[in-house]
């Protein structure tokens, strides 16, 4: 082969030619210097070819009938790794295979040395991107929206138990994937003064577009995932820099880079705060410029917008949507406020994520007039015209749908709801606490505004990308159709009662196991044997999805081990992932006791190889689809009524894993559908949950239960840090006076919930037939279902394929 031919390959080529021609002509190098960075630009380069085609095609499908398109508003979008995500929508594995094996390279070292995409921290990033996936590969029309943060969320590691956070580097290479728009760039501005005419900003910024192909399985339609960068308006201040007043002259340049550089900077301090309010402001105004461009180059009136477009806020992040979309459309294009208003509604639908306080986002008005003066005035006037409308109604309770709270903050939640045309809940719990607490008068002021979408997963990720073992076998029961079809599984239900299938289904669950097993060994060499349970609990860590109780259940069973070493014990490996955000003390805090607990009992002779706690550094995307086809036991114990949805649990289940959890968030849809006989249910529900909060006393629970008390001691007296006894104090006097989420109340029903599951998982068969029936009942759960609901119900879309 020629791989100095001067000419690009078409589309069609085959791979072998393309990436030959790619490391010559993208990368630079001859096959003999190409290292795996090399090989694995020119394959991208050479797989991203055979995007553009079906990605240009879907775009003129589109412009040519006219039809509504969704734009998906989000600050997070957790894509993993991209390169073996698209050469499985694209069909392309084998060929892929074969090509690198024929240039002498390890097909595996080339895709695993892609870096994740560090665009998003949990869930609501990783929902993102699989709905995105979803969108098309249903083929509706749509664009996605966020930030490209230079280093996105921190890396992270751990020294002597600690969490310390460094920059993340996924572009210190040049990103293959995305096409850069030098010719879509906006204006955005910040502070200074405004009035009715208008805004006269203080400082202004450029946002300029990048944009990435999105395929749907075998990219029969492919859509558009739009990030953008912060650019200053004048790259360099010539003059301050002839003064020798170096700083002054880049001050421009790094203003401006500082709003795209970092996902979620702490914002314990003002200077914090202002800067995240700024990246909010910053993408969701170059976003809704970016819709009316569009938008009015097909020369359709403004009062056709909302028959042509549909914008979805992704929690609070994008509320600032309403009052920017107004002002576009009052200041720029002549529309009065209250006409404004109900254009702008009539496109907007908002995402609720969390019923906890201190996540839906309230921002000082002193701040918002500082950084957004006119959004400041436009927001005022919506407040006022949304109680006047409220008091015409006849509502009961006007002061209680007011966008402003008593201490005078915006409140940004009420300001997406308030905006929206419709507003959704992300599980069927969750929604109706939605309407029960934190929007209850809005709700009763706008009864068909709320509606239940249940979150899901993409099955091309997470089972046919991450799962080639359990793919392989779910291709030979049923066919290929699964991977678009997925309520298809259900029909594995009758081969869980057959002794040939579920030894199967368990030998991939094992091979699983191994590989991970190799895998801990090699990177955090520790030894595990894959014929334990693996016991596996990977989110961002907080408070209340209870990792410490987890903690404390892992030192319970460990105390019980060293009481009654001769016992039987069914091997434990306890597998801990997740980050906690820099300014969250009491989240570092328990992971530093995690790792703690976990050297003492690593290290214990007494204990060996009967229980094993594993704590991997820097949990990602990619080393979840590591971690979740491995799963015998998942772990989702959150405070009842506190978890929105997770889609965690619902991964877990596909590849085979069988859930430990409260009733709360989606694991009451999960519990519905692989049956109470299939889950270990425990705790609190969210009503008891609440009720039990008045009069509540911890300590009463630490005293009533032997094993809670004992380790709460060893805690306290220094069992866990010898040397330094008050180094997890402020933890447990935490747990003692301030448990607000229950540790102490559900510890005793979640240690009997772990030993029905080790006593289940010792039955071997009865093990095999949960595991196989979680997998086979999960179909309803994805997010290619939940995608259908949104354009049905909330959009009003119809897919073009």
């Amino acid at each position: 082969m020629n791989v100095h031919s001067p000419s690009a390959p078409a589309h069609h080529a085959a791979l072998d030619a393309a990436i030959a021609w790619h490391l010559a002509h993208s990368v630079g190098k001859t096959p003999e210097a190409a290292d795996l960075s090399d090989w694995r630009v020119a394959l991208s380069r050479a797989v991203r070819d055979r995007l553009v085609a079906p990605w240009f095609d879907a775009t003129r499908k589109t412009y040519e009938t006219g039809r509504k398109r969704v734009y998906y508003l989000s600050m997070e979008f957790l894509l993993g790794r991209m390169l073996e995500d698209a050469i499985g929508n694209l069909g392309l594995e084998r060929e892929a295979r074969a090509a690198m094996a024929g240039f002498g390279v390890d097909y595996r070292a080339v895709v695993e040395d892609e870096p994740d995409a560090a665009l998003g921290n949990g869930g609501l990033g990783r929902l993102a991107a699989c709905f995105l996936d979803s969108l098309s590969c249903l083929g509706i029309p749509a664009y996605g929206y966020g930030i490209r943060y230079a280093h996105g969320l921190f890396r992270q590691r751990f020294e002597e138990g600690r969490q310390i956070e460094s920059a993340e580097t996924w572009l210190a290479e040049a990103h293959p994937w995305e096409f850069e728009r030098h010719e879509v760039a906006f204006e955005i501005g910040f502070g200074g003064v405004a009035d009715e005419a208008g805004w006269r900003p203080a400082e202004l910024v450029e946002a300029r577009a990048h944009d990435t192909p999105v395929p749907g399985w075998r990219a029969r339609w492919t859509n558009t995932l739009r990030l953008w960068s912060a650019r200053p308006k004048r790259v360099f201040d010539l003059e301050p820099f002839n003064r020798g007043d170096y700083m002054a002259a880049a001050a421009p340049e790094v203003f401006a880079e500082t709003i795209s550089r970092v996902l979620y900077p702490d914002d314990s301090t003002p200077v914090g705060k202002e800067l995240r309010l700024k990246q909010e402001y910053f993408f969701t105004s170059a976003s809704l410029q970016d819709i009316l461009r569009r938008f009015l180059a097909s020369g359709a009136p403004l009062s056709a917008l909302p028959d042509q477009i549909a914008i979805q806020m992704n929690d609070t992040h994008p509320a600032i949507a309403g009052p920017e979309l107004i002002r576009l459309l009052t200041d720029h294009h002549g529309l009065g406020f209250e006409e404004a208003f109900d254009t702008a509604s009539g496109c907007l639908c908002y995402t609720n994520h969390t019923l906890l306080p201190e996540a839906l986002e309230r921002w000082h008005v002193g701040l918002m007039r500082h950084v957004l003066p006119r959004h400041m005035m436009i927001i005022e006037k919506i407040d006022a015209l949304h109680a006047r409308r409220a008091a015409e109604a006849g509502t009961p309770r006007p002061d209680h749908v007011r966008v402003f709270d008593p201490d005078g903050d915006v409140q940004m939640g009420t300001l997406a709801f308030v905006a929206a045309r419709k507003v959704n809940g992300v599980s069927a719990l969750h929604t109706g606490l939605m309407k029960e607490t934190v929007f209850r008068d809005l709700h009763a002021l706008h009864p068909d505004r709320i509606v239940n979408m249940t979150n899901g997963v993409t099955p091309r990720r997470w089972l046919h990308g991450c799962n080639p073992g359990l793919r392989a076998l779910l291709n030979e029961a049923l066919g290929e159709g699964w991977v678009t079809n997925l309520e298809l599984l259900d029909r594995l239900a009758p081969l869980a009662d057959e002794t040939g299938f579920r030894e199967l289904f368990m030998g991939v669950k094992r091979a699983n196991k191994a590989r991970l097993a190799e895998w801990l060994k090699e990177t955090q060499r520790i030894e595990t044997s894959p014929d334990a349970m693996f016991d596996i609990q990977i989110k961002r860590i907080h408070e209340y999805k209870r990792q410490l109780m987890n903690a404390l259940e892992v030192a319970a069973h460990a105390n019980a081990i060293r009481r009654e070493p001769e016992r039987d014990w069914v091997p434990r490996v306890r597998i801990f992932g997740g980050k906690a955000a820099p300014g969250y003390d009491m989240a570092k805090r328990i992971i530093r006791l995690i790792n703690d607990i976990a050297w003492q009992v690593n290290h214990d002779p007494v204990i060996g190889d009967r229980l094993k706690i594993v704590y991997p550094e820097n949990y990602n995307v990619s080393m979840a689809e590591r971690l979740i086809p491995a799963a015998d036991l998942s772990e989702q114990i959150s405070t009842a009524g506190m978890e929105a949805s997770g889609t965690g649990n619902m991964k877990f289940a596909l590849n085979g894993a069988v859930t430990i959890g409260t009733l709360d968030g989606a694991n009451v849809e999960i519990a519905e559908r692989v049956g109470r006989e299939n889950i270990f249910i425990f705790g609190l529900e969210a009503h008891e949950a609440s009720a039990i909060r008045d009069g509540y006393n911890s300590n009463r629970f630490i005293a009533e239960s032997a094993a809670l008390s004992e380790v709460v001691g060893q805690i306290e007296g220094g069992f866990y840090s010898p040397g330094e006894p008050d180094r997890h104090r402020a933890v447990i006097d935490k747990l003692r006076h301030d448990d607000h989420f229950l540790v102490a109340a559900d510890f005793e029903a979640y240690r009997a919930a772990q030993d029905e599951a080790e006593a289940a998982f010792a039955d071997r068969e009865r093990w095999g037939r949960m595991a196989v029936l979680n997998c086979a009942r999960s179909g309803w759960f994805s997010s290619d279902r939940t995608i259908r609901g949104y354009a049905s119900e909330i959009w009003g879309v119809e897919p073009l394929i």
